[in-house]
This record gives C-alpha cells, structure tokens and sequence, in this order.
C-alpha cells in the first residue's frame, strides 16, 4: 500500500527551517517513541547541519519501556543528547531545560566569558506531524502558546515562545518528506496518525497494523481481543476474527472490518491496547545493511 503525502505548506516549511537555523543555537527534535526511526525526517540533518541536537522520544508511556532503554542509548551513541517525555502527564518535561543547558554548556560558558551573561538559549523545534510537538511546547511554556490538535497539519507558520530559565523556543509545522522509499516507514507513520486516514485504505492499514502487533506482541493482542493468534494467519484474518470476537457484525453474519479498523487504530493510538515499539535498533542495523549490499 503506498502510501504518499507531501502538502505545498511542506515545502515552504523546509525552506522556513533553512532559512531560521541560522538564528537558533540547538534544534531539538520531537520523535515518537514507539517508531523513533520512523518518525525522525532524514531530511532534518541536512537541512539544519552542524548544529547541536537534543532527541526527545516523546509518548514514551506509550512505548515499550524496554525500547525505550536501548532507542535512548542508541540516540546517545550517535552523538545526541536524549529526552524521554510524556506530554500528557508532564513526565521528563521539567528536565527539557536543564539538559539543553548542559547540552550547550561550553557554548554558554563561552557567552559568559564574552561578558553575555544572561543570554537566551534558542532553540528550533521540529518533527513530523502529529508527533506531540506542540503539546510538548506548551507542556514546557507552562501555557498554551501553540496550537495544539489530535491530527497532523495544524501548526503552520513559525511561532516563537519565551520559556522560564532563559530558553526560547521557535516552533515549526509538521514536516515529512516528498517520498517514503520504506513503505514500512510510511505505514508506521499512518498507524500512529502523522499522516490523515482519509488518504488510505482503513481496512488495509488496520490489517497491516493488526498483523505487525501479533509478530512482536502476540500476548497482548491474544489478551486484548480474546482470539488466538496463530502465526500462519493473514493479517485480515486477525483483524476479522477480532471483529467478531467484538461482535462487529453486519447483514449476512459478515464482519464489519472497517469498524473494527477504526476500533484497533483508536485502541493502538490511545495506548489502550498497550505499550508497543513497532520498531528497534536492530531493524534499522538490518536495513542499513540492505542497502549497503
């Protein structure tokens, strides 16, 4: 399933980042936890260079808590400082500013030794859509200073925000890239919902989410939906004997799967279902080494 989206705001987005690198003295980048691969831009190094860089893996209560563990040491050995947040509940928050201070610290000890004491530290902010960023800027501001939505596309212009202990913030919009060249990239984006429903099969997705979740966690979609999950089956057959488990039935005695689509996306997405990482380091040394083949 191809799955493709690139909005014209996008382009004038990366240009905007370009053009506003310039001004800041550390990018941060929001991730999603639970595919921190996935929803990291490949454009991003590029586009911001040299620039010091802080990785928060946000919606890591979401995540598997074990992934967590080896996606933040992975972070830090390729050079990064590393966050782990919750944006809802605030967990890891409070430490945003303390670690990009330590993150910069020769930088700011150079400032003091210039007779700059008390300059702010600015930061630019970036992800992909829907990833909690704004929700994470107004976390920190301790206000709600950016616009903030449960869908992907909503902040669209360059917002600057003053925090508490000398940090501003510019917040960015949403941005992907032209082309997924890992279709398993795309579709991991368009489970956690950075990319809109209405432009992809819900029934497709949801199969494919469905049998992802029954190779890494087979137990909890065997407790979840009460079926079992037998290795052989096909995606489709997952997700249609969940649907009857639930009940989900239309004329005929046949299963309504685009409800129980839209059932499992909700339940994956609310972190009902659990704490999943559909992604690990290991997947990603594999598919290096793909390529370098």
């Amino acid at each position: 399933m191809e799955v493709q989206w690139y909005p014209g705001h996008m382009a004038k987005t990366r240009r905007m980042i370009v053009e506003q690198v310039k001004q800041v003295d550390i990018v941060v980048e929001i991730l999603d936890a639970r595919i921190p691969i996935s929803s990291r831009n490949p454009d991003i190094d590029a586009m911001v260079g040299a620039k010091p860089r802080l990785i928060v893996l946000n919606r890591a209560d979401q995540a598997d808590e074990q992934m967590n563990r080896l996606w933040a040491d992975w972070f830090r050995r390729q050079g990064y400082g590393v966050l782990l947040t919750d944006c809802k509940s605030g967990a890891g928050v409070a430490q945003f500013v303390p670690t990009i201070r330590e993150r910069l610290k020769e930088q700011i000890a150079r400032w003091t030794e210039k007779g700059q004491v008390g300059r702010p530290v600015r930061a630019m902010v970036v992800g992909v859509p829907n990833v909690g960023k704004s929700t994470f800027i107004n976390k920190v501001a301790g206000r709600k200073s950016a616009k903030a939505q449960n869908k992907p596309g909503v902040t669209r212009g360059r917002q600057w925000i003053t925090v508490s202990g000398g940090l501003e913030l510019l917040d960015t919009p949403g941005i992907l890239w032209p082309k997924f060249e890992d279709q398993s990239v795309g579709l991991n984006l368009a489970y956690t919902g950075a990319v809109k429903d209405a432009i992809m099969d819900l029934e497709t997705l949801a199969s494919h989410l469905m049998g992802l979740l029954a190779r890494r966690y087979p137990q909890a979609i065997a407790d979840r939906y009460k079926i079992t999950v037998d290795p052989a089956a096909q995606d489709w057959e997952l997700l249609e004997a969940a649907g009857r488990k639930r009940g989900f039935l239309i004329s005929g005695g046949e299963v309504d799967l685009e409800r129980m689509a839209r059932v499992l996306l909700e339940e994956y997405r609310s972190g009902k279902l659990g704490r999943f990482t559909l992604e690990t380091p290991d997947d990603l040394e594999a598919k290096n080494h793909d390529k370098a083949d």
